[in-house]
């Protein structure tokens, strides 16, 4: 499932990616208000010396880059992490350089430099957060020494800001924001991670259950359908019997071959509608456990069977343990759709197993033409399918079981030309339990 872990992960990142740069623009215009009824208040009605031409060319570049931002929030290309990262190291740019202009340190808006630390601590990996944090202790240790005084904001009175730099007050705030930053990047990145992980859960719990209630409609259907085709197929095997056997004394060899193979379709039809019935019957106590090889064998013995024009290069690894198993009838009936899927795709395919004691590894490759990337990212979806006659179903009930029971399934280009599915299966589970 770590598969699907990471794709559903990638999905939630570049959502919520796009909603966190759009309230990181919502909380730069509420600065950038705050900020501007400061410069106004303490320029025009207590006015304490701030530079006002500089501060306001630095805000009207923050607003220009606030609009940007937003405009950039509505487009196409998805927002990653590095650019949402770079965002932040914007603000910690343009408010060093606002404090830088307003007294440095002995601002008492020096703490603001937290809230990108939590911004980034609830929203980005904890490198990033890391980085975010560092990055704004260092500019608030570099305001320290460097800006230019505001005398009406020194903590001392009496003495200029500049002999008071390292005074007690001075480097108490400055220890008192360091050990803030730490213990916020520290738990409150892993309660986000938390959080997020439960978010993945939680997403893989809806689309398990959607797909659960999608299996059970199509089983619902399934088995009605198999009802209906017993009647047909007897028709059709008694129909074959009967040309099998009035076949012309003249040319006995007429249609044979092409007769048997109806034979053995039509009576393969018949079994698997009885394995359908079987399998329904199955309780928790019927447990059919047989040694790996004999399962293999007889599966793909079975499956050659249904496929008698396919040369199949059957291949065991070798020093393979004696191992026995019980796998859910599901899993067969997994394994021949994947089988026939690359039968369907070439006349050859390669076929290559291998097990130990926890884990059996089915590798199939087929020669035909490939998939595209576009195809690789539907697959597994519900009626969809490539073929004239598909219903797009095959491949998501053989994902759907083969999950359910532990396993994964895996269909990526192989190399040089063709397909390559690879099926890992766990030993360990008790099948029939599930």
């Amino acid at each position: 499932m770590a598969l699907y872990e990471k794709t559903v992960h990638q999905q939630l990142t570049i959502s919520a990616a796009r909603q966190n740069l759009r309230q990181l623009s919502i909380i730069r215009n509420i600065a950038l208000g705050g900020q501007l009824l400061a410069l106004l208040f303490f320029s025009q009605i207590q006015n304490i010396g701030l530079p006002v031409t500089i501060l306001s060319v630095i805000l009207a570049f923050y607003a220009l880059v606030i609009g940007i931002t937003w405009w950039r929030s509505f487009q196409k290309p998805a927002i990653t992490e590095l650019e949402f990262f770079g965002h932040l190291l914007i603000d910690i740019l343009f408010f060093s350089a606002l404090l830088y202009f307003s007294g440095g340190a002995s601002n008492p808006f020096i703490s603001y430099y937290l809230v990108p630390i939590c911004i980034a601590a609830t929203t980005l990996p904890t490198r990033y957060t890391w980085s975010v944090a560092l990055l704004s202790l260092g500019a608030y240790s570099c305001l320290l020494g460097n800006y230019h005084p505001i005398p009406a904001l020194s903590p001392m009175s009496g003495h200029e800001h500049h002999d008071s730099s390292n005074n007690l007050h001075i480097m108490g705030m400055w220890c008192n924001f360091a050990v803030s930053a730490l213990l916020i990047t520290y738990f409150v990145t892993r309660m986000a991670s938390t959080l997020r992980q439960q978010e993945i859960k939680l997403a893989q719990q809806r689309e398990d259950q959607l797909r659960d209630e999608q299996v059970i409609g199509i089983g619902t259907l399934a088995a009605g359908t198999a009802h209906e085709l017993g009647t047909p197929l007897n028709t059709m095997k008694i129909l074959v019997d009967e040309m099998q056997y009035e076949k012309s004394d003249s040319n006995p060899s007429e249609f044979s071959e092409e007769l048997s193979i109806l034979q053995q379709q039509i009576e393969q039809c018949r079994t698997t509608l009885k394995q359908l019935v079987a399998t329904a019957e199955t309780t928790t106590e019927s447990k059919d456990i047989k040694p790996v090889r004999e399962y293999f064998d007889k599966l793909l013995e079975r499956w050659q069977v249904m496929r008698p024009k396919t040369q199949a290069n059957v291949h065991y690894a070798e020093n393979l343990p004696e191992c026995t198993a019980s796998f859910h009838p599901t899993i067969a009936q997994s394994l021949t759709n994947l089988l026939n899927n690359a039968a369907d795709a070439s006349l050859e395919v390669d076929v290559d197993l291998f097990w130990d004691k926890e884990t059996v590894k089915l590798s199939i490759r087929d020669y035909g033409k490939g998939i595209t990337p576009e195809q690789q990212e539907v697959l597994g979806q519900p009626f969809n399918s490539d073929k004239p006659d598909g219903m797009g179903l095959g491949l998501f009930l053989t994902q759907a079981s083969v999950n359910r029971y532990g396993g994964k399934v895996t269909i990526c280009p192989a190399e040089g030309q063709g397909t390559l599915t690879q099926v890992v299966l766990p030993l360990g589970t008790t099948w029939a339990e599930k």
